[in-house]
């Protein structure tokens, strides 16, 4: 029994009649009938009972037309499916970036791929630095969208954003301008940092900076999450410096005061991977 019978029978249960069904499926009605009763040997069940004007089926074969017209939609579906998967159409992609571009450039490139692969899922997940070029070799994440310049062979990147860095104030803190900041001034605030990475190009920027200023910043505390960093900054307990991007967060009580220093955001994903799924997405986010 194949699946080529199967299709013979339902044709054949929906239209009882031989010569119209062959006619249908592009066979002889002779061809037609060898199926049919090959399928019926093979089951040790009578589909169909004939005559020379008359064609219905048994209460077997109505049995079987139920159950396989259900399960053929279902495999079906399964070999689509499959189809989008091997196209890049279906399936699920997993990307990790930082809090600093959820509600900037992450909303854009969802609502593109959404457009594209109305049936690709999509996963978002935050991953710290010290992680992500493992998560990338394990398979854990697809993407890893960074701050940092990735410098493994195994591991391709393209700058796909760029992005200011921003002191982040409360409201009512004096500094207003870029200017503003001198290493008298800074001497007397206290900070709270992304953590210090070692090896992370983006924690290097803002030690450059500090190195410009010729100051050497009491850091009052670390966090990976930008989210409670601008928390702490709001409540009053320090002054922060953090991407511009998190302005789009639109957090009231808060003032980003933008720095001539630029901080670039790369895409990364495994050089030998050749995943329909992931080459799609690529080239959706990829200048």
């Amino acid at each position: 029994m194949d699946l080529q019978q199967i299709k013979y029978f339902l044709a054949l249960s929906r239209e009882l009649h031989f010569w119209n069904t062959a006619g249908k499926m592009n066979i002889t009605q002779s061809a037609l009938s060898r199926q049919i009763q090959s399928l019926e040997n093979q089951l040790g069940v009578q589909l169909f009972e004939r005559n020379k004007r008359n064609v219905k089926l048994t209460a077997a074969g109505q049995f079987l037309k139920e159950k396989w017209e259900v399960e053929l939609n279902k495999l079906e579906f399964i070999h689509q499916s499959a189809r989008q998967i091997q196209l890049g159409e279906s399936g699920t992609i997993t990307i990790s970036h930082p809090d600093s571009i959820s509600a900037s450039i992450m909303p854009e490139i969802l609502s593109r791929i959404s457009d594209a692969f109305p049936k690709l899922k999509v996963k978002l997940v935050q991953v710290i630095y010290e992680n992500q070029q493992d998560f990338l070799r394990n398979y854990k994440i697809d993407l890893a969208i960074t701050r940092d310049i990735n410098t493994a062979k195994d591991i391709e990147s393209q700058k796909i954003y760029t992005d200011h860095l921003a002191i982040v104030v409360p409201e009512d803190h004096p500094y207003q301008t870029p200017e503003d900041l001198t290493k008298e001034t800074l001497a007397s605030q206290k900070f709270i940092l992304p953590t210090n990475d070692e090896g992370s190009s983006y924690s290097d920027l803002i030690q450059r900076l500090f190195n410009s200023l010729e100051n050497a910043p009491e850091v009052y505390l670390h966090s990976e999450f930008g989210s409670a960093i601008i928390a702490l900054v709001r409540k009053g307990l320090g002054i922060a410096i953090l991407p511009d991007s998190y302005l789009f967060h639109e957090i009231p009580g808060i003032r980003f005061i933008k720095l001539p220093l630029e901080t670039d955001l790369y895409i990364n994903w495994r050089t030998e991977d050749h995943n329909p799924v992931l080459a799609n997405v690529l080239k959706l986010i990829v200048p």
